[in-house]
């Protein structure tokens, strides 16, 4: 796999861990609702459950957080060191004068 390729993919990898965060913590909104809600109706098995699904949704995203940190860190200094925004560039006028 060329650079400007794996460059790429590790880009669309990045968006794919923000896509998941922004995941988790609608659902933990979610959650969060239901049981703002439970406590009018005062189920006893949502009283139970919903505290241990928000916590394992919450350690999910933090799980979530720190491999999108390391990894965005990751693509950042890959790019810099492959000169990628010169690729980039060579790759256009390339592609303008058909080479």
């Amino acid at each position: 796999m060329d650079t400007l390729k794996k460059f790429e993919l590790m880009e669309k990898i990045v968006r794919e861990l923000e896509d998941l965060q922004h995941s988790q913590q609608a659902i933990i909104q979610k959650i969060g609702k239901i049981e703002v809600d439970n406590i009018e109706l005062g189920d006893k098995r949502l009283d139970i459950d919903l505290p241990d699904m928000h916590q394992r949704v919450s350690d999910n995203l933090d799980a979530i957080v720190g491999i999108l940190e390391y990894f965005a860190d990751k693509t950042q200094n890959f790019g810099d060191k492959n000169h990628v925004d010169s690729l980039k560039e060579q790759q256009a006028i390339d592609e303008v004068t058909g080479k």
